[in-house]
């Protein structure tokens, strides 16, 4: 891809320094130093492994069960009484 760059006068300088000091071309060091910077080295990058760890989400203690089954039953009898009258 050709594009035009602006370099601030450091970089300028930095990058003037190392085609003098190495004799590469501006293309391969201007290249070099975007991989790098992208963090696209010449090997592929494997992404870092993560874990899923399990979490109980049950109730807290103290909850009764029993009680939130007969809760739920009220709730049914009175969606059933509801349609009934209807």
């Amino acid at each position: 891809m050709r594009t035009t760059i602006t370099l601030e006068p450091e970089v300028a300088k930095r990058l003037r320094s190392e085609i003098r000091r190495t004799g590469k071309a501006m293309k391969a060091l201007v290249n070099e130093a975007l991989k790098l910077g992208l963090g696209m080295s010449g090997k592929p990058v494997r992404p870092s492994r993560f874990e899923v760890r399990p979490h109980a989400f049950g109730f807290k203690p103290g909850i009764d069960l029993d009680r939130i089954n007969q809760l739920v039953d009220e709730i049914e009898a009175e969606d059933a009484a509801g349609t009934i009258r209807s």
